[in-house]
């Protein structure tokens, strides 16, 4: 009989240890790695391709919601966590279950027969940025990227501006670029709606870096940044842009 794959993500000891435990009576279920925080985690995701996930949200270094940014095609996911205030919208994103710290034997079986159903079966993918959206702190005070095996956590505050790449989001700071795959609609909901304006559909500025406006076209502007960037303003954009700088 065939197995599935199980990873456990948790910082801590104790909890991964009741998953291990509860998990020794599912002989269809393998244990294959354990991680206690979303950097290793990652890491083994990409090694050992596991068809399972027991993730955990608050977590050091990564939390949960932001490492499934860096997962193209998430596995079925059981989310495991002391924090009631997550679990609003677990089953309409087809995540298996949540399970709430602490859960009992039956609680933990009810969870793995729902991951079993999933895996059994045709499903939609995980939409992660819907995810995230939902549940990450917003607005956010850092975006992650990940840069071939590195990931960077850039502070919010160091986004000078975002521009459109085809499918990625481009995240421009003093110290460099970085390519986020990630939409433009995303970032502009989890950013600081009272720092960033989504100001063409191509462009997000954070506003304080806007050193100058000057007319541009019959409906458009041009916002000279301080970093010397110039960045095109829509009409519906300078409109936003006026709203914020109280003009």
């Amino acid at each position: 009989m065939s197995t599935y794959k199980v990873i456990i993500i948790d910082d801590e000891p104790p909890a991964r240890n009741v998953i291990k435990h509860f998990l020794q009576s599912h002989e269809d279920f393998e244990l294959v790695g354990e991680a206690e925080n979303g950097f290793d985690g990652l890491k083994l995701i990409q090694s050992l391709q596991p068809d399972l996930i027991f993730l955990d949200i608050q977590m050091p270094k990564l939390t949960g919601f932001e490492l499934l940014e860096l997962i193209d095609e998430p596995p079925v996911i059981i989310f495991s966590t002391a924090y009631d205030q997550y679990a609003l919208k677990a089953f309409e994103l087809h995540a298996a279950d949540y399970l709430l710290k602490p859960f009992n034997r039956k609680r933990f079986d009810d969870g793995l027969a729902k991951a079993l159903s999933l895996m059994s079966s045709p499903k939609p993918a995980m939409p992660t940025e819907s995810l995230v959206q939902e549940y990450l702190q917003t607005p956010t005070h850092r975006v992650v990227v990940k840069d071939g095996s590195k990931i960077n956590i850039i502070p919010a505050d160091d986004i000078i501006r975002i521009a459109a790449q085809d499918d990625y989001s481009e995240l421009i700071t003093a110290k460099g670029k970085h390519l986020k795959k990630q939409t433009m609609k995303h970032l502009e909901q989890v950013l600081d709606p009272k720092k960033f304006a989504r100001v063409h559909r191509s462009s997000i500025v954070q506003v304080s870096q806007i050193a100058k406006i000057d007319k541009y076209g019959k409906e458009t502007h041009l916002a000279q940044l301080k970093n010397g960037d110039e960045v095109v303003v829509s009409a519906s954009g300078y409109s936003k842009l006026k709203e914020l700088l109280g003009w």
